[in-house]
């Protein structure tokens, strides 16, 4: 009896401590469970902060080497031939100078002072004059450009066209430009000949982009508002011409902010005289206070795009 009772003794004390640690067991289990539960409640009940987005890098090179201006800089417009040595002698943030016309002592030479050169070319047009004008098919030329002789709309969606692009593309790395800056590429705005689109243009621009960033350049859209949206994006920065006179400079404020450069021209009545005095004061305030315009880099030229000019 009394082992049967020492037996059961043990067995009850087994069976308690088994029950004991059990429930020691579904304890912790619980509380583990309760502690995860009220970490994830806590982590459901804080919402997190939307992500602040990373503005693009500004005014200097990111990892591939590709420049960036950032908005506000000072700049010149000098496409009508080579820099003379006069101009040279200027000093500004931002050039833009003929990818032809100038060889790589000038553009070399500006750098030196510390400025960033962005060269010309144009992209949808066909200029009669320049030394690869031999290479285009007639095919791809459209109607010409109203108040430029010589010039030709050209089918941008022409791969021939675009591989001479290339070329020229490749020349503005040759001679180290900083970036491109590909003119005439709002065909579809104009009489062109060709039933060029806007949708045309904007897949235009993103070849060019390709292009120009795998050769480490920057690339900017010259005019073009209607695609600003589209393409905005995929390009450094905004060359524009006369947003003022033309009451669209609002249009390009995305570039802004983004922060990328918009690169300002207009031509005030009188500049073309070559004579800062012929240009009013009335008239010089119309562009440098205009609406729209603010942390533009704004200047002031004749149509020629000669050495004279005038800051804002």
């Amino acid at each position: 009896m009394s082992q049967q009772r020492k037996s059961w003794s043990r067995r009850r004390k087994l069976v308690v401590g088994l029950i004991g640690i059990v429930v020691i067991i579904a304890l912790a289990v619980g509380l583990g469970v309760g502690l995860t539960r009220q970490g994830s409640d806590d982590d459901e009940n804080t919402s997190s902060p939307t992500p602040t987005p990373i503005p693009p890098t500004t005014n200097n090179t990111d990892q591939a080497g590709i420049w960036h201006p950032s908005p506000g800089g000072t700049w010149n417009y000098e496409i009508n031939g080579a820099l003379s040595d006069s101009s040279k002698q200027q000093v500004f943030d931002v050039w833009d100078i003929d990818l032809f016309d100038n060889d790589e002592d000038v553009i070399s030479s500006l750098q030196g002072q510390g400025a960033k050169v962005i060269c010309y070319f144009s992209a949808g047009s066909y200029e009669e004059w320049r030394s690869d004008a031999s290479d285009f098919s007639q095919s791809d030329l459209g109607n010409e450009l109203d108040g430029w002789p010589g010039e030709r709309w050209l089918n941008v969606s022409s791969q021939a066209v675009r591989d001479i692009m290339l070329t020229r593309i490749d020349l503005a790395a040759q001679k180290s430009c900083n970036g491109v800056e590909p003119d005439n590429v709002d065909g579809y705005n104009n009489d062109n000949g060709l039933d060029l689109t806007q949708q045309d243009a904007a897949s235009y621009i993103r070849f060019l982009s390709d292009a120009a960033h795998q050769r480490n350049l920057s690339i900017g859209l010259k005019n073009a508002a209607e695609i600003v949206s589209t393409v905005v994006n995929i390009v450094d920065y905004c060359v524009n011409e006369e947003c003022v006179k033309y009451n669209e400079c609002s249009t390009f404020a995305p570039f802004i902010q983004q922060g990328k450069a918009v690169f300002h021209v207009e031509y005030p009545k009188g500049s073309d005289t070559n004579n800062a005095l012929a240009v009013s004061s009335s008239a010089r305030a119309e562009v440098c206070d205009a609406s729209g315009t603010a942390q533009f880099s704004t200047i002031l030229k004749n149509m020629e795009l000669d050495s004279w000019i005038e800051t804002c």
